[in-house]
């Protein structure tokens, strides 16, 4: 029997999987925005998790588990073929060797410690959120959307800073990143909340579809059951 797909379900996944690998190879620049010391990753990363809720919200647990392992997956590919890159030989008339070695060859470092914490975060955002809608009936997505980004971003920043820089900087630069990071990310979130409100209300009018996570599995290696 064949199933159709969600044309929306389906460009949110894209633009997750997008989100995630951008923000992993921006993650190798750290900025001084106006005193405070931010990594690049920060543009685009919270877009992530705000499309987590959103699956969350309107397919649920299981949709949400497939994507962040579609990220997952992918990421690892991209992070793998760029490092493979800096082990080839460059070209001897091209001179950008050094600058594209330092982001591609960090990158696997920064690719482990994203892994890790992109599983550990994303999953506990689609956690709290699933377990959220079911407490409250539904209501208050407000306060979910915050709530499950506040637990997931907060894991997320906890495993990724010690295992990404340490060793390179500080640690008290590192925890002031942490610090810096839980914050603003968790800031993006309320910001576009508004926005967030009326894409889920949108899709649920369109998909006809909200989802309840009621007596399924939340282990997350159980991928095929979507």
């Amino acid at each position: 029997m064949k199933k159709n797909v969600s044309v929306l379900f389906m460009l949110l996944g894209m633009i997750f999987v997008v989100s995630l690998i951008a923000s992993n190879l921006l993650e190798t620049k750290v900025i001084d925005l106006f005193g405070l010391k931010i990594t690049g990753g920060l543009l685009l990363f919270p877009i992530s998790y705000i499309i987590n809720d959103c699956i969350a919200e309107v397919w649920g647990f299981k949709k949400a588990r497939l994507i962040i392992w579609s990220g997952f997956f992918l990421n690892f590919f991209v992070v793998a073929i760029g490092y493979l890159t800096t082990m080839l030989p460059a070209a001897a008339e091209w001179d950008g060797g050094p600058h594209f070695n330092f982001i591609f060859g960090l990158a696997p470092r920064i690719a482990l410690a994203s892994f890790l914490a992109f599983l550990v975060g994303s999953f506990l955002n689609a956690y709290v959120m699933s377990k959220m809608k079911i407490a409250s009936g539904g209501k208050n997505f407000s306060a979910r959307a915050i709530w499950s980004t506040i637990v997931g971003e907060t894991a997320d920043s906890l495993i990724f800073f010690p295992i990404a820089f340490g060793g390179q900087m500080g640690w008290s630069l590192i925890f002031k990143l942490m610090i810096i990071q839980i914050f603003l990310k968790s800031f993006y979130e309320v910001l576009v909340l508004p926005i967030t409100i009326r894409v889920v209300k949108y899709i649920k009018k369109v998909e006809g579809v909200d989802a309840y996570d009621r007596d399924i599995s939340f282990n997350v290696f159980k991928i095929k059951d979507i």
